[in-house]
């Protein structure tokens, strides 16, 4: 499984990520995790706004920080 954060390093974009790391750690699983800040790329999944999660190459949340049992649901 591979997650991908989106954001140019916001402050909402840097909490997503610390979300994302411990619903990782809670669910046990092996999780590739990258970091992308590459406006470019962002806007090659046409997310507007950041930060945005995409796992296994869907975007599946843009402009809000999902929680840790919102982000354990997506891993399951």
């Amino acid at each position: 499984m591979k997650i991908e954060i989106l954001g140019t390093g916001c402050a909402k974009c840097n909490q997503l990520e610390t979300v994302v790391k411990e619903a990782v750690a809670k669910s046990g699983k092996f999780v590739q995790i990258e970091k992308v800040d590459d406006v470019m790329k962002i806007m090659e999944y046409q997310v507007l706004s950041t930060p945005g999660l995409v796992i296994d190459g869907n975007v599946v949340s843009t402009g809000k920080v999902l929680t840790v049992d919102e982000v354990a649901a997506f891993l399951n």
